[in-house]
């Protein structure tokens, strides 16, 4: 397989890179004899969009699958567009100050990192950031998750993330990064401007470099008996804020 396109695998997965982004999708793969309807409906869409499945043996499915959970399906699909640091200065200023940028610090775990792409996404935002080193990176399992957001929102992958903080200070971005231990309440502040959210690991939460790098540190109030959330319903919750508060 090219280096330029990888296989997705399932039949939410396969279904939603035809519905969103047919023209990316390069080939279609459907186990011998599958009776699932919903595959029926994916070659019947697939064939309505000039893309012709083959149907092949079990073996020869599993073997291509290298292991993902396909269902009876997998689609090759071209790789989304990389991003850099370059690219993450045009997409600020584009924005016309009102960028919304999320930040993830060494997130691992390709679930949660496709169900912050996903909640970055349906808010609007601008472009995710994420290392190139000790993090998740945009894998099938993540493209899965994030149901298309993968390959529709800028994720830019940095070297260093404290010198990309620093840049993105210098084009007049506000740095928030989300810490429990911190008496400022993510709601008192103004996200309404251009902003970065930046949370961190699981379990870990954020480094200390790039502690260092935020203007602020800010919580998210949480009156019940959890002392910290999942870093996916954290990155909803703060993307969320600022969207209330930019339509409001």
């Amino acid at each position: 397989m090219s280096k330029d396109s990888q296989w997705i695998a399932g039949i939410n997965a396969v279904a939603s890179a035809i519905e969103h982004d047919a023209a990316n999708v390069r080939e279609i793969l459907i186990e011998a004899g599958a009776k699932n309807p919903r595959i029926a409906e994916i070659e019947t869409q697939a064939r309505r969009l000039g893309i012709e499945p083959r149907r092949v043996a079990s073996q020869a499915l599993d073997g291509v699958a290298g292991g993902l959970r396909h269902q009876g399906v997998i689609a090759r699909y071209a790789a989304a567009k990389t991003y850099d640091e370059h690219d993450l200065k045009e997409i600020v200023e584009a924005a016309d100050g009102r960028a919304l940028i999320l930040v993830l610090d060494e997130v691992q775990d390709p679930h949660n990192l496709g169900a912050c792409l996903r909640s970055a996404a349906a808010a609007g935002a601008h472009a995710v950031v994420i290392p190139r080193d000790k993090a998740a990176s945009i894998t099938a399992t993540v493209r899965k998750t994030s149901a298309g957001a993968a390959d529709r929102l800028p994720v830019v992958r940095v070297t260093n993330l404290a010198r990309c903080l620093k840049a993105l200070q210098q084009q007049g971005v506000w740095i928030y990064g989300l810490a429990g231990e911190t008496e400022t309440s993510l709601y008192s502040i103004d996200l309404r401007g251009n902003v970065a959210l930046v949370l961190g690991a699981e379990g870990d939460g954020l480094r200390r470099l790039t502690r260092e790098h935020c203007d602020q540190l800010v919580r998210i109030p949480m009156p019940g008996a959890m002392e910290s959330l999942n870093v996916s319903v954290a990155a909803g919750i703060s993307l969320f804020e600022a969207v209330r508060q930019r339509v409001s």
